[in-house]
């Protein structure tokens, strides 16, 4: 039986083809008039990596990655 990706981690998570883990950053989806552009220049990257701790778990989310 085929085992299904985790629908939430899929939208949050981003995995690289060396098979780091990177996380979306905060602050970035709505309410942007409000923030200043420093803030949103400052997230505009991919993301930060998980933490090593994480990493086990997150890949169990997404199996076919």
């Amino acid at each position: 039986m085929k085992q299904k990706t985790h629908s939430g981690a899929k939208k949050r998570v981003k995995i690289n083809k060396k098979g780091k883990v990177f996380l979306k950053k905060a602050c970035r989806s709505h309410l942007l008039i409000n923030k200043s552009k420093r803030q949103k220049k400052s997230n505009q990257k991919t993301g930060k990596p998980a933490s090593p701790a994480d990493v086990k778990n997150i890949k169990k989310l997404l199996p076919y990655n």
